[in-house]
This record gives C-alpha cells, sequence and structure tokens, in this order.
C-alpha cells in the first residue's frame, strides 16, 4: 500500500500534532508530580494528583493511540517502511512499548495515588506520581531525536530490499520479438 502524496502529508501531520500533544502532555504531568511529590499542601497535593488523572484517563491513551496508528500506517504506506531503517522500527517498538506504560503502569498509579489522597492519606510513594512521567518523556525525547536524525541505517530485512531493486534484470536478446509491436514487410 502506498499513500497519495497528499494523503500522506495529511498523516503526516496529523502524526507530528499527535507526538508533539503526548509529549507536551508528558510535560505537564511531570510538572503536576514533581508539585504532589514537593508540596507540603495537603490541598496542592490532592488538586495535583486529581489534575494528572484527568489528564491520563482523558487524553493519554487516545494521543497515544492515535500516535502508535498514524506512525504505523505512515511506516506502512511510505517508503520508510516499518522494518526497513532501524530508526522506525525502534520508534514503532517505543512507541508500543510506552503506549502499553501508559495504560498498564502509569494510570493505574496516578489512580492509586488519587485514591490514597482523596481518602486524607498523603502521597503514599512521590514515585508513583514521577517515574511514569519520567521515563515517558525520556523516551519521546529520544524518539524525536531519531526521528530527524534517522541514524544506523537499515535493517537486515532493508538491505535485501535495496539490493533486489538494484539488481539488473535479465536482458532480452537482441532481436526477440516485442508483444504488441508489428513488424512491416517491406517498408511498408
Amino acid at each position: 500500500m502506498k499513500l497519495s502524496r497528499p494523503a500522506r502529508r495529511a498523516l503526516l501531520v496529523v502524526h507530528v500534532v499527535s507526538s508533539a500533544s503526548w509529549l507536551g502532555l508528558t510535560l505537564g504531568l511531570l510538572a503536576l508530580g514533581v508539585t504532589a511529590a514537593t508540596t507540603d499542601s495537603g490541598a496542592a497535593v490532592e488538586a495535583s494528583v486529581r489534575a494528572m488523572k484527568l489528564f491520563a484517563d482523558r487524553l493519554m491513551v487516545p494521543l497515544a493511540l492515535l500516535t502508535l496508528t498514524s506512525g504505523l500506517v505512515l511506516s506502512l504506506g511510505t517508503p520508510w517502511g516499518l522494518a526497513r531503517h532501524r530508526w522506525v522500527y525502534t520508534k514503532f517498538w517505543l512507541t508500543l512499548a510506552t503506549t502499553t506504560a501508559t495504560v498498564f503502569a502509569l494510570r493505574p498509579g496516578v489512580n492509586a495515588a488519587v485514591t490514597a489522597v482523596a481518602g486524607g492519606s498523603p502521597l503514599p510513594d512521590a514515585g508513583d506520581v514521577l517515574f511514569g512521567p519520567v521515563v515517558s518523556l525520556s523516551a519521546y525525547v529520544f524518539m524525536t531525536a531519531i526521528s530527524i536524525l534517522k541514524p544506523w541505517g537499515l535493517t537486515r530485512r532493508g538491505r535485501r530490499l535495496r539490493a533486489g531493486a538494484r539488481a539488473p534484470k535479465a536482458a532480452e536478446p537482441v532481436g526477440a520479438p516485442v508483444p504488441g509491436a508489428h513488424r512491416s514487410v517491406g517498408g511498408a
């Protein structure tokens, strides 16, 4: 499947905007997590973790899935391919891992912090609200860097495909009939 130029451009815009939004949202979660972990105010802790819950429940998963889906369609619909270049392959697996971690680690950690704080307890562990955003932010910055730098070259599959595309095709013998061509007899 090859995307048309307008479709590829539109999808590229969607992918970059969703990726940048995911990165920005993670920065916001980190700021809220730092606030919750460092303040002495119970009201500030509760407000921070409740805001984190709102972001994690309503925005993180849709943005993660949009980023993953748009990147997958782009890779499959363009010459970059999914498994031709190491940087694309690395981005795919990191995006899949961070999406999974968002669903199964970050959201449950934030929800546990909200439950504890809403019950009047202090924040049980600052790591619950800091670890996820720190790891996610590190992964997103790394993925952004490799998107720009495109390091490491081709995968083994990419080298095979490139070599196959460059291989000379068997030449037809001179004088072989050309399908659909008519030879005139006597110059007519």
